[in-house]
């Protein structure tokens, strides 16, 4: 879980820093069963143990981070405590947002779960808010929601996507599948630039209004249900 070796953890137990139900828990060849219940029970240093494997998170990804273990620069790991870059399994995210698009971002340990929302199969989908450098031109609507849009160097036509235009330059696109800069490539293909981007959705599960850029929360049951709800 990314808190230490065995010995480092051994030293902190023998130390009263491990407590469970409220007792210094010092016999460090005890074993502890993993229950749900376990982080409400158990306390590392001061603090409410971490959620065992299966975490799993959202994230208001701010812009300028990059979805990457290993880039330079900001990364969206970096705003998550030290220790979870140690976990094993690791977090991952589901998906990627580019560098300058914001909002919704989901990670997890559990790679089951990634590979659900992301299948093709599952029809997950991903609803973005997007600025444009350029007025609509009123026929994309029809365009995106037909199927079919090739993007510039593919050859598998796009399935149907949802716009909803909310200002001459502004609109809402959702989408069902994943592919790379898909968004800005879909406005490019009607002539135009995407200059903002902002994911609102993933799923039945709703960016919080509350969160703020940077900011990031653990899921419960009822969330990762929402996910795959719509």
């Amino acid at each position: 879980m990314g808190y230490g070796s065995r010995s480092e953890m051994a030293r902190l137990a023998r130390a009263g820093g491990v407590v469970l139900d409220g007792v210094d828990l010092t016999d460090v060849s005890k074993r502890i069963p993993v229950t749900p219940d376990l982080p409400s029970r158990m306390q590392i240093d001061g603090q409410p143990l971490d959620p065992p494997p299966g975490l799993v998170l959202m994230l208001n990804k701010p812009l300028g981070m990059t979805c990457s273990h290993k880039e330079d620069g900001a990364l969206v790991y970096d705003v998550l405590p030290d220790r979870w870059r140690r976990r094993d399994p690791a977090i991952s995210t589901i998906g990627r947002l580019d560098k300058q698009t914001s909002g919704l971002l989901l990670l997890t340990d559990d790679g089951d779960l990634l590979h659900r929302v992301i299948s093709p199969r599952r029809h997950v989908a991903k609803v973005y808010r997007a600025g444009l450098a350029r007025p609509l031109a009123g026929t994309e609507a029809a365009l995106f929601a037909a199927g079919g849009l090739v993007l510039e160097g593919e050859d598998k036509p796009l399935a149907p996507a949802a716009l909803e235009v909310l200002s001459p330059t502004e609109a809402r696109l959702t989408v069902t599948e994943g592919r790379y800069h898909m968004v800005r490539r879909m406005f490019a293909a009607v002539g135009n630039h995407v200059e903002t981007l902002h994911r609102e959705r993933v799923g039945g599960l709703a960016l919080p209004e509350n969160l703020a850029p940077g900011e990031w929360r653990l899921l419960e049951p009822g969330d990762i249900d929402a996910i795959f709800a719509a």
